[in-house]
């Protein structure tokens, strides 16, 4: 009798293992450390918009909503980018509710890249952007943000652009270094990307998250980018619920449409309670306004025990995230790869962080770490009571 056989082929994704978030998690969780290294949250969000799911599911949102999400979280959203932003967008054709960014940034990515084509990302990066423009069959063009301050270098843009080009993704406020785009940097963007057809990927999942009084500059504030735009948002990120996973992609009627397409098939629809319950929600602004304030509280706190120790603070415009360089600890492990640091650091100190070299494709090496400062504030002091050792 021949052996049962397990069929053997090409991975599409060979270079692709375990993420350094969930490598992490588990150490953390192996030697009982802080985890400040996966970005979500360990406190719960609102009571009210729990109950709201709950009313949902009684009032019989339980079957499948219309394809492109539910009609009353559409034009919550409209209501919501007209209001902020100034972009008027119509709820039918121009909104498309999404099983979280992630899913999101790879419709996009499907829908638009053919195999050959190229698409900029802009390192250090989200780990998912460049496997789903692998998948697609597309090209990844890797060009660093300025080392360090993590902005835009536009000559280099520039230089990586050719006729085969088919998209450029960008992330402000930016995972994972905290950086925010200014007025500037996106008039820039616009006026590099005016003569010609590449799409824009806006992962601006952290839009709420933006401090110390400045505003966010979404593409949708600049004609000239919201016009070949995929905008894309989070409400797991802004309402604390990172596992419901949904978001929403905002971009003009013929992107959404060709979005659509490739929507319906690897998705079609999303949790039909949820939708309704963040629609009613959506109705008093204040969760999302607020936002910034709750988490500059908590970065602060965060900063202040920190400049305590001799770790070096980037600075810190948005997310919820904090990096800081290791060069100046005074242990010899501060020598070591970030890779390696980060796994002694959550082992010996007891609190967890990510490497920044996990976000580029040459593992480049600035000698920093990422902490993500979404917790309690006793889960914030109790870490840093284990940092201060440093």
């Amino acid at each position: 009798m021949t052996a049962p056989r397990t069929p053997t082929f090409p991975s599409r994704l060979p270079k692709v293992g375990t993420t350094i978030f969930s490598v992490m998690s588990a150490l953390a969780v192996e030697h009982d450390a802080v985890n400040l290294g996966q970005g979500f949250p360990d406190f719960d969000c609102d009571p009210a918009l729990v109950d709201a799911v709950t009313h949902a599911m009684q009032a019989g949102h339980n079957q499948y909503p219309p394809m492109p999400g539910a009609p009353a979280l559409r034009q919550a959203m409209a209501a919501k980018m007209q209001a902020l932003y100034g972009l008027a967008c119509d709820p039918d054709s121009e909104i498309t509710v999404t099983a979280g960014a992630t899913q999101a940034i790879l419709t996009a990515i499907l829908a638009v890249v053919q195999p050959g084509d190229e698409v900029i990302v802009l390192e250090p990066c989200y780990d998912s952007y460049v496997p789903n423009i692998e998948l697609a069959g597309g090209v990844p063009v890797r060009v660093p943000l300025t080392p360090g301050s993590f902005r835009p270098d536009f000559d280099r843009i520039a230089a990586a652009i050719t006729p085969r080009t088919r998209a450029l993704l960008i992330n402000s406020p930016h995972n994972p270094s905290g950086t925010v785009w200014s007025a500037a940097d996106m008039q820039r963007l616009q006026a590099l990307l005016a003569p010609t057809d590449i799409v824009l990927i806006s992962d601006e999942v952290y839009e709420h998250m933006v401090f110390d009084g400045q505003a966010h500059q979404s593409v949708a504030r600049f004609p000239g980018l919201a016009a070949r735009a995929f905008i894309i948002s989070s409400f797991g990120k802004t309402y604390h619920v990172t596992g419901w996973k949904v978001g929403t992609v905002v971009a003009p009627a013929a992107l959404t449409a060709e979005f659509r397409k490739v929507h319906q098939f690897n998705v079609f629809t999303v949790n039909t309670p949820v939708q309704h319950a963040l629609a009613r929600y959506m109705a008093d602004p204040a969760p999302y306004v607020e936002l910034a304030a709750f988490y500059q509280r908590k970065r602060d706190l965060f900063r202040e025990g920190l400049s305590t120790t001799r770790f070096r603070l980037l600075p810190g415009e948005g997310t919820y995230f904090q990096c800081v360089e290791i060069s100046n600890l005074a242990v010899a492990e501060r020598d070591l790869p970030e890779g390696d640091f980060c796994q002694w650091l959550t082992k010996e100190i007891g609190v967890a962080a990510i490497p920044l070299s996990a976000f580029y494709g040459d593992g480049f090496d600035q000698k920093v770490v990422r902490f993500c400062f979404a917790k309690k504030d006793e889960t914030l002091r109790e870490a840093l009571k284990r940092l201060a050792r440093l």
